[in-house]
Formats: structure tokens, sequence, C-alpha cells
């Protein structure tokens, strides 16, 4: 066997410098990217790292309350969202709305039930008044009260905007926040939706079904506020003010009776035995008034 003497090549001395490498990969990395074009790059970017802001993000923040896009968020909601937004309000377990159902909380259900309660409440009455008018006697007419209508707008918008925001202001002052304004208008409109079907079903000429009703409408919707307002005032450093709690009840009532009175007070007057005549008095007139007394004695049963 023989050896070989091979000379140093001097090119594998040049070390590190003298090596060139090229990539034929493009800028993100991928293959084929490198095909003589731009190649986009993909992954990280300055938004995602945080230098730049989203574009809608600077839109909410910059905005003002009086312009439209400050409150676009809180209409923005499907109408799926808001009809079990609705009927979890039927619930009597629906104790904690604010976590399982309005999250985030919006102004659309809320506005758009109030809307809906006062156009029930007046066109009901007034259908049940002219059925209440035409089972009374015969030849009866009955003309159309739109000053019912005005009554509406104002009670139902008093009782759902009003009410809560004062009572928001009031939680403030008092250094509660544990909730924000357009929860305390979305808990209050969305518990008012009960009275929208019962508004409907009170067109039933009958004293006793309308009681009932009316009862089980106070019923829930004031449940409904009592266990979803009550933690809040729970929350308070004052005990004292857990006693709003009983004045949001009385007010509740007082809505209550205004449209058991207001709105369902109509029903077919029947003449009930002889005409009582006044004493003294045996004349016609005395009769008739005699006779409206008793019309207006069973109409306020």
């Amino acid at each position: 066997m023989a050896y070989v003497q091979v000379e140093a090549d001097d090119r594998l001395e040049e070390g590190p410098e003298g090596l060139q490498f090229k990539s034929f990969l493009g800028a993100d990395g991928g293959v084929g990217a490198g095909n003589g074009q731009g190649a986009i790059r993909s992954g990280v970017g300055n938004t995602d790292r945080g230098y730049l802001q989203d574009q809608q993000s600077q839109r909410k923040g910059t905005s003002a309350f009086w312009t439209v896009e400050y409150y676009q968020p809180y209409f923005d909601v499907d109408t799926q969202t808001v009809l079990k937004r609705c009927y979890a309000t039927l619930l009597p377990t629906s104790s904690n709305y604010l976590s399982t159902h309005l999250n985030p909380a919006d102004l659309y259900g809320p506005f758009w039930t109030l809307t809906t309660l006062i156009f029930t409440l007046f066109l009901s009455s007034s259908l049940a008044a002219s059925i209440s008018t035409y089972l009374s006697g015969p030849g009866a007419e009955y003309d159309y009260d739109f000053r019912l209508l005005s009554v509406a707008v104002s009670l139902v918008y008093a009782y759902g905007l009003a009410i809560p925001v004062l009572l928001w202001l009031g939680l403030r002052y008092l250094g509660v926040g544990e909730w924000s304004v357009v929860e305390a208008v979305a808990i209050w409109g969305y518990g008012q939706f009960v009275w929208i079907p019962v508004s409907i079903l009170c067109v039933i000429p009958v004293p006793i079904v309308r009681w009932v009703l009316v009862f089980i409408a106070f019923g829930l919707s004031g449940y409904f506020l009592v266990v979803n307002v009550y933690p809040i005032l729970a929350s308070a450093e004052a005990k004292a003010t857990r006693l709003i709690i009983v004045a949001i009840a009385v007010l509740h009532a007082g809505l209550a009776l205004t449209f058991k009175v207001l709105f369902f007070g109509y029903y077919v007057v029947d003449k009930i035995g002889a005409d009582i005549p006044l004493p003294g008095s045996d004349s016609p007139a005395a009769n008739t008034t005699a006779s409206l007394v008793q019309r207006a004695f069973f109409s306020l049963l």
C-alpha cells in the first residue's frame, strides 16, 4: 500500500469569511416564496404587537357621548338575542340576569320593549273600551281617547328610562359603582316585557281575569327587579341604602295600579235590579242619576 502526499488546498483555509450562503426561501420562510416576485410577509405585525390600534377602537375612544358613534355599540345586537333576553325575564330563576344574559348590555331591546308596551297599552285599552261599549247597550258608540297614548308614553318612558337613570346617579353619589347606567336601563326595560302579553290578554271583559293578569304581571316584573337590584344595593357600605328597594316596590305597585285603572278599567255594565230612587224624589232625572251612580260603581270593580 502506497501513500500519496496531498498538498493542502488554500481555499479551504479561508475560514468563514470565504463562505457565502444564499437562501432560496422567501422572506416569510415558506416554500415557494422565492419565485422572483415580492413575497408577502406574514406573521406578527405592528397591529398585533400593539403599536397600531384598531381603527374601530380608535373611533370608540374618540367619540363624544352626544354623537351617534358613541351609542352604536349598545344597539349592535340581533333580534334573536333580544327575544332570548325578553323571555328570560319571565322565568323566576333569572336572579343573576346581568352576568348570564346582559353580557354585554344593550339599549336596543329595552327601547323597543318599552315602545311596544306603549302601543299595546293604547291599542288594547281602546279595543277593550269599544267592546265593552258595544256589549253594554245597543246603539252605543265609543270615541277613541288619544290622550291615553300621551299618558302611556309619559308613564312608560318615565318609569323605564328616568327611574333607572336616577337610581344609578343616586348610587354613584353613595359610592356604589357595581353597574353602569346602560345595565340599569337594560334591567328596567327588559323587566317590563311581561306587561306586553298581559295588556293584550286584558282585552277580555271579565273583571276577575283582568285582576289576576295584572297581579301576575306585577309579581313577575317586581320579583325580577328585586332579585337583580337588591344585590347592587347590598354592596353599599351604608346599610340604609337597602331600603331603596322598598321605594322601588312602592313605585312598581303604583305603576301596576295605574295600568289597571287607566288602561284595563273597561267592563260591560249591565243593569242589575231596579233603579234606586233618591230619597224624597221620584222624578225620572233622579232615577237616571241613580242609574249612573250604579254604573260608575260597577265600573270601578
